[in-house]
């Protein structure tokens, strides 16, 4: 493999947060490294985000802020509540969530000490400590006790995401970590034997052949601003969903794992979002559809409660409320419309569209276990069970094709638990490691999806893709 315009250890293709920590571990383990940068600088779509690290296992943050959790209660929460087929990756990352606190924060990521008590999506005070996910949600409540583990970095000045990606960046730069931007990776340079020895890139409008000795590792985000892959892999998103993330999140490293026979997984993977909270006291309302059905528990994790609304009937779906809880939600951009108020159950349910009779059963049921502290039906937890008997009452329209849900997609390059490349045998492809959004997640779906399943488990396995790509059994170039 000559006519190389040089050649180092590792090539760690993408500098945002799985990038960054690749190439500080390699670089560490004693590898040459360079990163090479299709924007004009790093941080990609994790700078842009709140900054929440989903992990537990104990951590400090956890600790004194009085919650006891441990790597087996973090493992049985995650294997209950998402259908990752690895099980080994699943407990990899539990048994491995404490330190990588403990690592991030030794890289200058800022967390607090503190925990915000209430129900948020993420906050704007110095608060840390968030539950994000589906820790109280029955049935997963039975399989695991209930702690927060959404860890929220956070600047003064800034977005946690920036906050944290300054840091570490900043990391890269005084250990001496070579990044090159504005380096666009075209393809994977393959031996004779399918083993990943490199990369052909254009940097400055020049085309290169960079040399890899020990590996290449994979962290170019997702393919959320991918319309034709969106089009093609999640049909059941709409007009008004909205993507979250950087123009180069166009599943690029896709395109460049698959020729090398990479296997993707979970394709049809998306988080949406458009949280009905704050205010948390809507919550104690319910989430009805076009049958006048509810058909999940209000306290479920937004993410998993937009997803069970994408699959209803037209993907129409009505929060309803009574005077006693009456309030707009305050969700930035999700747009949710009030519809109308309502002086009786029967005026609504005609108003609203709903086949006769359909929404008083719902409500009465409701209102039954309401009064008794038991939601019978979904199992929805005691403190935002109220019955809903004060009128006038109220109906916001959170139809999925209505409301702005913005999205990220979870599918991917399907990794091992050691962040190798898999082909569809599942065998590791030689010299080629993936991790961050550019994977497939450990939620293979927005209904088992919880804040900070990105950026933790991303930064977790970026670390583990550096060093397994450092150690790398080295190729004849």
């Amino acid at each position: 493999m000559g006519n190389r315009d040089r050649t180092v250890d590792v090539v760690v293709v993408g500098q945002g947060i799985a990038g960054a920590c690749a190439a500080l571990e390699a670089h560490r383990a004693g590898a040459e490294v360079l990163m090479l940068e299709r924007a004009g600088g790093g941080g990609g779509a994790s700078a842009l985000s709140e900054g929440i690290f989903y992990l537990g296992g104990g951590t400090p943050v956890q600790q004194a802020c009085g919650y006891d959790d441990t790597a087996q209660n973090l493992y049985d929460f995650l294997r209950a509540s998402t259908s990752h087929p690895d099980d080994e990756v699943v407990r990899t990352f539990a048994e491995g969530a404490r330190e990588h606190f403990d690592w991030l924060e030794q890289q200058g990521v800022p967390f607090t000490r503190t925990a915000y008590p209430g129900k948020a999506v993420s906050v704007r005070t110095a608060d840390c400590l968030l539950t994000t996910g589906n820790e109280k949600v029955w049935p997963y409540k039975n399989a695991a006790q209930p702690v927060p583990r959404g860890h929220q970095a956070r600047s003064d000045e800034v977005n946690g995401g920036l906050s944290a990606m300054r840091a570490l960046l900043a990391t890269c730069e005084a250990e001496g970590v070579e990044t090159i931007c504005n380096a666009a990776v075209t393809g994977l340079d393959i031996d004779e034997t399918g083993r990943v020895v490199g990369v052909t890139a254009t940097i400055d409008g020049t085309q290169q052949r960079i040399g890899a000795r020990h590996g290449v590792v994979i962290a170019t985000g997702s393919f959320t601003n991918n319309a034709a892959l969106v089009q093609k892999w999640l049909p059941l998103l709409s007009e008004t969903s909205s993507p979250l993330g950087v123009p180069s999140n166009d599943g690029a490293g896709l395109g460049l794992a698959q020729p090398a026979g990479a296997a993707l997984a979970a394709m049809d993977g998306v988080i949406a979002t458009a949280s009905i909270y704050p205010p948390e006291n809507l919550i104690k309302g319910i989430v009805v559809n076009a049958n006048g059905e509810r058909f999940v528990a209000e306290d479920s994790y937004h993410g998993r409660l937009a997803g069970f609304i994408m699959e209803q009937p037209g993907q129409k779906a009505y929060l309803i409320v009574d005077s006693e809880i009456f309030a707009y939600p305050e969700t930035e951009g999700a747009r949710h419309v009030l519809i109308d108020g309502y002086e009786t159950v029967a005026e609504m349910e005609s108003g609203l569209g709903l086949p006769k009779g359909a929404l008083e059963a719902t409500l009465d049921e409701y209102n039954r276990d309401a009064a008794e502290g038991e939601d019978t039906r979904f199992h929805k937890q005691p403190p935002w069970l109220k019955p809903l008997d004060q009128a006038p009452f109220a109906a916001f329209d959170i139809s999925f094709d209505r409301s702005i849900y913005h999205y990220i997609t979870l599918g991917g390059i399907e990794t091992d638990a050691r962040a190798r490349v898999l082909d569809p045998s599942g065998k590791p492809i030689a010299g080629l490691y993936a991790a961050g959004a550019c994977t497939a997640h450990i939620p293979r779906n927005g209904k088992e999806y919880a804040s900070g399943l990105s950026l933790g488990p991303g930064s977790f396995f970026g670390r583990v893709a550096g060093r397994e790509a450092a150690a790398g059994k080295g190729a004849a170039l």
